[in-house]
């Protein structure tokens, strides 16, 4: 009987190991301990040194996994096989697999844990937790059966051992962490690779790898992810035909460089992944891309590819993720990507992909996101777009589109996201836009929109920004509704009306609230009803406010622009207590205060403008973190304060327009080590010039016009060798010519007007001086001798002709504009902003002598020239038609003699000529821009004849044809001499219109969207105008 049941059982047994497989894992039950006792102990052990945390594993959320303490389950009276994440050998009861990933554990595990006990294992799965600082033990080379090792994201540090390698059955293994915490020795990578011949999966991801890429990967691999590994050198084109590779990550490795292969890769039927993102690859993608017919994601993201996208792209079907974003692909787009259907996500941006966007996307009914941002397109908005019934973000920011916005969209029920911004889109926002019912994020600034913003129908929008358009009427009281806004910007704008501010008081999430530039009126009409805690930045330029009630509870907020408005007295106690701690950026330029507190206790203030105010007294102290410090326009008086001196963070500094008086501090020229801008002009600072300007000074701009200063200009200025612009005029300065200033490389602004200044202009034999200079004014001083021709030959960037499309811009930086004193119309001008084609020279009111000399022609984008009231004689030179953008010319009060060259009909540009009170004769040129000056031009010359004069010629006064001027061969050989047929006409009539009614907007303020000036963050330099003189008017 007993022989029978052994039997019996026997059969069992085998039944059993027939039926199930070899492992036993925690979901087959048992009614026995199948777990070897020792095994059992080294697992409880593990349990009893590790901690449970519940933050431990807070990253497996977002990779799919519900975390939770699987040892919870390690029950010492029951079977350890059975125990959650726990497998075991069928026949032995050894351990083979242990998942431990998400399992909430905190602690180490050192080289003493009873981990290392179970030496059978196959299957190891650490993944997020926090092991944090173990660092990954030599004894993980002890598993010699592992097949499988994911220690992902679990807190190793340190190097890994080069024991990994001995693990020659691993099939997949996983280090990867979400910082560079575990690295490579010098050859652990290349033995891991030498060694585990049968690895299929390697992933890597942030660890510190810091070497070239080897050849000898696994024919076997399936999976490559290497991103963020400090990768360099050029890839091998090996791993691009490795037969079995399904994925490939080797982004954000900027220092690994390569191309890809032109011939049809090995892996093409069986890549699915295709990511070198953020890396070095550069050239052409070439048509061998289209056999990848398996892809489904392909980013090539932030790279050096260029050219044209092969057409052969198209046979990508399968593609779900396309992102070429970043590049410089050119061309337009092929339109074999409308076979594309499959996208899910399709990313271009920021390349230089021009002509129209074609109407491709019609059948992208899968598509989510789409972005063309920041290309060269042209044409109007893709219409094709407008019935994607599933995209959530729609991004064509910066495209060149033109035209209205299409009034109808039958799609878009699930847009999140709608960026249209800087573009050149008309006409009024289409009815549909403000009924998106799932809209969170609306950017459509900087176009030409019109009409009027109309209510939303629904209530998730958390940014909107329509600023720098043209929209009007009021705000909608509406806007209050929205209580999910963080962002609103309506600047720039043409909204009118009255703007009860209380309406945003429940929009308790509103963090940013743009308001400047338009015709509003902003109140509180109650005390209580302000803007909410949560506003962090306030822009309200030009909002006619003269009541600060409704910032009462915004104890939070950073950055405030409240310039040019109506705020009379002081800044109330209250704001001033309650911004101490959160204000960085504070602008109250332009208003009419009186007074205002001490600032030492403002720690985080590092930008403020106080300028044109009505501020008196004593300068006050800057807070000791300050880079911005504006003062100008104020009526501050006595010394500077000392704490300037302690100030090892300011790079601008503006205290110009006042009534300081004193010796300029030395340190100030010590300071140059940060300071970027020191603006004291027009103040009553007497002494000397501060002479300590070190070798490391970072000064770009030095003005310090219209004071008392004496003395001699110091030499260490030429240690400024970022030095761009220098206005010492207007002073007693009693001194030579600076000719060592011509040392300075940047240096294109030099004013030393009226001052003492005397003798000769001395320039170098050997070196090339003032190369890059625009403005030379030396005028009123007692500078003598003849022109030095070689002074002129020097000054290279005035022989560079304007162009049509030369860009313009302002000298100065974001938040400081230069400005400087010239002569205009006869009148001394104050520019407030330099463009940075203007040129000019002025050298009136000298005692120079000699001829003109001739070379001055090759000047050829000279603006303005001045050399009047001086001892000059000789002829005026042909070569003056040369100078083809010429607006200003003025040789008054010399002793000039001869005809007035022909071809100064030529200057189509000039408005304005003085030629009075010289020696000159002739008929007097006819001309369309000649024919416009009247007699005051030609007085006092008793021998000139001809219109406008009474005075006949004797024959008729018909408009002339210039002859051609002669140019000596020294000219002609000059490599700077610029030919003057060269000039745009069209160009040059905007140009006259453009540098002249420039003047004339800043003074009148009109139009308003040409004086405004405000950046994209809400910054902006309120930038005022100020003439001296009011221009010449013309005789009717």
């Amino acid at each position: 009987m007993i022989q029978f049941l052994q039997m019996g059982c026997l059969f069992l047994v085998l039944v059993s190991v027939l039926h199930y497989p070899l492992v036993f894992s925690s979901n087959i039950p048992f009614s026995s301990h199948l777990c070897r006792q020792d095994q059992s102990l080294a697992l409880q052990q593990l349990k009893f040194d590790l901690a449970i945390d519940d933050s431990a594993s807070a990253d497996c959320d977002s990779n799919g996994h519900i975390p939770y303490p699987k040892t919870f389950s390690w029950d010492s009276t029951t079977d350890c096989c059975t125990w959650d994440g726990v497998t075991c050998d069928r026949i032995t009861g050894q351990i083979t697999g242990l998942d431990l990933s998400c399992s909430q554990l905190h602690g180490t595990i050192d080289p003493n844990s009873t981990l290392f006990q179970l030496s059978h294992l196959q299957k190891l799965n650490l993944a997020y937790n926090d092991f944090s600082p173990s660092q990954i033990s030599s004894k993980f080379g002890w598993f010699k059966s592992l097949t499988h090792l994911n220690l992902s994201n679990s807190g190793f540090s340190g190097r890994i051992p080069s024991e990994v390698s001995y693990l020659s059955k691993l099939i997949s293994l996983d280090l990867s962490a979400d910082l560079e915490e575990l690295r490579f020795g010098p050859h652990t990578f290349k033995l891991i690779l030498q060694n585990l011949t049968q690895l299929r999966e390697l992933n890597l991801a942030f660890t510190y790898i810091s070497s070239a890429l080897p050849s000898n990967f696994s024919s076997s691999l399936a999976v490559l992810n290497l991103p963020s590994t400090e990768l360099s050198g050029k890839i091998p084109d090996e791993i691009f035909h490795l037969p079995r590779l399904q994925k490939l990550n080797l982004g954000s490795n900027s220092d690994l460089t390569g191309h890809l292969p032109k011939i049809k890769w090995n892996n093409s039927s069986s890549l699915k992944e295709l990511d070198l993102s953020s890396s070095g690859f550069f050239g052409n993608v070439p048509d061998a891309i289209g056999h990848l017919n398996s892809l489904s994601f392909l980013d090539f993201s932030s790279c050096y590819f260029s050219g044209t996208i092969p057409q052969s792209i198209g046979n990508l079907t399968e593609l779900n993720n396309l992102r070429l974003f970043s590049n410089n692909f050119n061309g337009s787009l092929p339109s074999t990507i409308s076979n594309l259907v499959q996208l899910v996500e399709f990313d271009i941006s920021s390349n230089n992909f021009s002509g129209d966007i074609p109407n491709i996307f019609s059948n992208f009914t899968k598509l989510k996101s789409l972005s063309l941002a920041d290309n060269l397109f042209t044409g109007l908005f893709p219409s094709s777009v407008s019935n994607l019934t599933k995209l959530e973000s729609l991004i064509l920011s910066n495209c060149s589109i033109a035209g209205p916005i299409p009034s109808i969209a039958t799609g878009f029920p699930n847009l999140i996201l709608l960026f249209l911004s800087d573009n050149l889109l008309t006409g009024e926002i289409p009815s549909w836009i403000f009924d998106l019912p799932s809209l969170k994020f609306l950017q459509m600034r900087a176009n030409h929109l019109t009409g009027q913003l109309k209510e939303f129908g629904y209530n998730l929008l958390e940014v909107l920004d329509v600023g720098d358009n043209k929209l009007h009427g009021p705000i909608p009281r509406s806007f209050s509704k929205l209580v999910n806004l963080t962002t609103l910007d309506l600047s720039t704008n043409n909204f009118s009306g009255g703007l009860d501010i209380g309406m945003f008081s429940n929009c308790k999430q509103l963090r940013r609230l743009g308001l400047s530039f338009n015709n509003l009126s902003v109140f509180s009409s109650h005390k209580d009803m302000a803007l909410p805690s949560s506003i962090g930045r306030l822009y309200a330029s030009s909002c006619n406010i003269r009541e600060l009630n409704f910032l009462q509870a915004a104890t939070r907020i950073g950055q405030l622009d409240l310039s040019n408005n109506k705020i009379y007295g002081k800044i109330p106690d209250w704001a001033w207590s309650d911004w101490q701690s959160s204000l960085f950026y504070l602008n109250l330029s332009s208003n009419f205060l009186t007074a205002i507190d001490p600032l030492h206790d403002f720690e985080n203030l590092v930008y403020l403008d106080l300028g044109s105010n009505l501020i008196q007294g004593e300068l006050p102290a800057p807070p000791p973190r300050m880079f911005l410090f504006i003062v100008s326009k104020n009526n501050f008086t006595g010394r500077l304060p000392s704490p300037l001196c302690r100030m090892s963070t300011l790079v601008i500094l503006d205290l110009s327009s006042n009534n300081l008086s004193g010796v300029i501090p030395k340190c100030l020229a010590n300071m140059s080590r940060s300071l970027s801008v020191l603006d004291l002009h027009d103040n009553q600072f007497h002494g000397t010039v501060p002479t300590k300007f070190g070798r490391e000074s970072t000064l770009r701009s030095l003005n310090l016009r219209n004071n008392k200063l004496e003395g001699t200009l110091p030499q260490t200025l030429a240690n400024c060798r970022a030095l761009e612009v220098l206005d010492l005029g207007e002073n007693l300065l009693n001194d030579t010519f600076p000719k060592w200033l011509g040392t300075l490389p940047r240096l294109q602004v030099l004013s030393l007007r009226s001052n003492r200044l005397h003798g000769p202009i001395t320039t170098s034999r050997n070196k090339v001086l003032f190369s890059k200079l625009k403005i030379l004014d030396l005028s009123y001083n007692v500078f003598t001798g003849n022109f030095p021709e070689r002074l002129f030959r020097n000054l290279k960037a005035m022989m560079i002709s304007d162009r049509r499309g030369t860009p313009t811009f302002y000298i100065g930086e974001t938040f400081y504009h230069d400005s400087v004193t010239v002569a205009i119309k006869g009148n001394q001008i104050e520019l407030v902003r330099i463009l940075s084609i203007f040129a000019t020279i002025d050298f009136s009111s000298n005692k120079f002598e000699g001829d003109i000399p001739k070379y001055i022609g090759n000047l050829s984008s000279l603006r303005g020239l001045n050399l009047s009231h001086n001892r000059l004689i000789g002829s005026i030179p042909q070569s003056f038609g040369n100078l083809s953008v010429l607006e200003s010319l003025d040789l008054s009060s010399n002793q000039l003699s001869g005809k007035i060259p022909q071809q100064l009909a030529t200057l189509n540009f000039l408005a304005v000529m003085n030629l009075s009170q010289n020696h000159l004769i002739g008929r007097i040129p006819r001309g369309p821009q000649l024919d416009t000056f009247e007699n005051d031009s030609y007085s006092g010359n008793a021998g000139l004849c001809g219109f406008p004069l009474s005075r006949n010629c004797g024959g008729t006064d018909m408009p002339q044809q210039p002859p051609p001027f002669e140019t000596d061969e020294e000219e002609e050989d000059d490599p700077g001499s610029m030919e003057w047929r060269a000039v745009v006409i069209g160009y040059g009539c905007g140009m006259v219109f453009g540098l002249f009614m420039g003047y004339v907007i800043f003074l009148t303020g009109r139009p308003k969207w040409f004086v405004r000036i405000v950046n994209e963050d809400g910054y902006r330099m309120v930038m005022e105008f100020k003439a001296k003189k009011r221009r010449q008017k013309r005789r009717g």
